[in-house]
């Protein structure tokens, strides 16, 4: 019997854009009362300080707006599974510009200029709409659930370097990023021996082998969905989640730790 077809996860267009306006609105009133010690202290992002951090999120979310002013593209040529494996490659370019726009102007004004910009491009542009990215273009739907990972993974680094900021996460913003990132680990191990649980969001199935049909699986990870958001960023390794407790793994094909992180 040839393997059962995944099914390709879908994503509720109005409720993503909500979610990337929700984030994007819990980190802007976190970083408008954050004192300049605070905007000066270092992140676990290579150089980066907090000031470079929150401008960070203005480009992530910029990004959108930008991209809308362009021309559409001629095709759709990058899926939302291939996204994550695609920013390593970016990176650098990221930095540069990140720097440039954290010295342009102080937080509170790049926060407002990229709120105005990305709430009138989401009033006037349908999910469907192309646009281009750094990779290839995607639709306007599809970029946005990327937004909830940028928004998300780089709200935990924000409470990673001011510990105490307690910046929340909006429900449907961590869902997304969540599912994002468990189904990228299926597309780059595919098969069946393994489950992967993230209550209350996300199951999935990966790793070749023999395929679990019933009852309990005989290969099981489980953790929670920041933990698995930093196992897949490469924030946390797989071991140290190990340790730690954050995650627990049952058989031989268990160990996820050759596959990850998933994205840089």
């Amino acid at each position: 019997m040839p393997p059962a077809k995944k099914r390709t996860r879908t994503y509720d267009p109005a409720k993503i854009r909500t979610a990337v306006l929700a984030q994007f609105a819990h980190v802007r009133e976190a970083v408008g009362g954050l004192t300049e010690e605070q905007l000066a202290a270092p992140t676990r992002l290579g150089d980066w300080t907090v000031r470079e951090l929150a401008a960070h999120f203005t480009m992530a979310v910029g990004a959108v707006a930008r991209a809308l002013e362009m021309a559409e593209p001629a095709g759709h040529e990058l899926p939302l599974l291939d996204w994550p494996s695609g920013t390593a490659a970016e990176s650098a370019g990221i930095a540069d510009g990140t720097r440039e726009l954290a010295a342009s102007a102080e937080p509170p004004e790049l926060f407002a200029r990229a709120t105005a910009r990305i709430e009138k491009a989401l009033a006037e542009a349908p999910g469907t709409r192309l646009i281009p990215t750094r990779s290839g273009g995607m639709t306007l739907a599809d970029f946005l659930v990327t937004r909830t990972v940028e928004l998300v993974v780089h709200t935990d680094d924000l409470n990673d370097a001011l510990p105490g900021l307690d910046v929340p996460y909006d429900r449907q913003a961590l869902a997304a990023c969540t599912r994002l990132l468990a189904d990228t680990l299926a597309v780059k191990a595919p098969g069946a021996s393994t489950e992967v649980r993230i209550p209350p969001f996300a199951v999935v199935q990966c790793v070749e082998g023999p395929r679990h049909t019933r009852g309990t699986p005989p290969n099981v990870v489980e953790t929670d969905p920041l933990t698995w958001i930093r196992l897949a960023t490469g924030r946390v390794e797989w071991h140290a989640a190990l340790d730690d407790a954050k995650v627990s793994a049952s058989g031989e094909r268990a160990d996820l730790g050759r596959l990850l992180p998933l994205m840089g």
